[in-house]
C-alpha cells in the first residue's frame, strides 16, 4: 500500500547525502511514527535553517543573517595575510575541525566543470581577485579537489592572480587523488596543510 505523502518523503529524504532509498522510508516511517519526538523539532530546524542561515557576504562561508560578515571574517586573531579557497562552505567546516589553519577563507560556490557547465562566471572568483587586491593578502591556499576539475579551477586562479605577487599554494599529500576537503578526516587535512606546495 503506497501512502502518497509518505512516498513524497522517502523520495526528499533519499535526495539526502548518505541516505540510501531504504534508510530514508526507514527514516520517514519513523518521523510519520513519532512526530511528536522527531517530525516537529525536525521541522523546526528546517525553518530556522531555511530562515536564518544564508553565506557570509565577505567570504562564502555559512552563517546567520545577524551574524555578516561572519565570526572567522570578523575575528581578528585571524591571519589575514593568507586566504584558503574552498569549493563549497562546507568544506570549511572541515578545515575548521582539523585545527590546522588560522587564516581567513574564501568559497567558490563551485569548481569548474566543463559536465556540468560550470563557467567561471558561476563562481566567486571576481570577489576572490578583488580581495587579493584590496586586502593585503600574501598567500591564497588552494584547498580544491584533486579531481579534474579541481585542477582546472586551481589552474585558472593561478593564471586570474598571475601578477599580483601573490603566493599561491596547494594542499600538498594527505588528500586522495579524485577525493575533495569534504571526505578527509582532520588529521589528513592538518598533514595536507601543513605541508602545501607552490601551484
Amino acid at each position: 500500500m503506497v501512502i502518497k505523502p509518505i512516498a513524497e518523503l522517502e523520495k526528499a529524504l533519499a535526495k539526502l547525502p548518505g541516505l540510501g532509498r531504504r534508510s530514508a522510508a526507514r527514516a520517514a516511517l519513523a518521523l510519520v511514527r513519532e512526530q511528536a519526538r522527531l517530525l516537529d523539532p525536525l521541522l523546526d530546524a528546517l525553518d530556522a535553517a531555511r530562515t536564518q542561515v544564508c553565506c557570509c557576504s565577505r567570504c562564502g562561508a555559512f552563517t546567520t543573517a545577524d551574524c555578516d560578515p561572519c565570526a572567522v571574517c570578523a575575528d581578528p586573531m585571524r591571519d589575514g595575510t593568507i586566504v584558503c579557497v574552498v569549493e563549497e562552505p562546507a568544506d570549511i567546516v572541515q578545515i575548521e575541525a582539523s585545527g590546522a589553519f588560522a587564516g581567513r577563507y574564501h568559497a567558490l560556490g563551485g569548481k569548474l566543470s566543463v559536465q556540468h557547465r560550470s563557467g567561471p562566471e558561476r563562481l566567486r572568483l571576481r570577489e576572490l581577485a578583488d580581495r587579493v587586491a584590496r586586502e593585503g593578502i600574501g598567500e591564497v591556499l588552494l584547498a580544491l579537489s584533486t579531481d579534474m576539475d579541481g585542477d582546472a579551477t586551481a589552474g585558472y586562479i593561478a593564471e586570474l592572480l598571475k601578477g599580483t605577487g601573490v603566493r599561491i599554494t596547494r594542499l600538498a599529500f594527505g588528500l586522495p587523488a579524485d577525493s575533495g576537503v569534504a571526505y578527509s578526516d582532520p588529521l589528513t587535512l592538518r598533514r595536507a596543510i601543513a605541508a602545501r606546495v607552490d601551484q
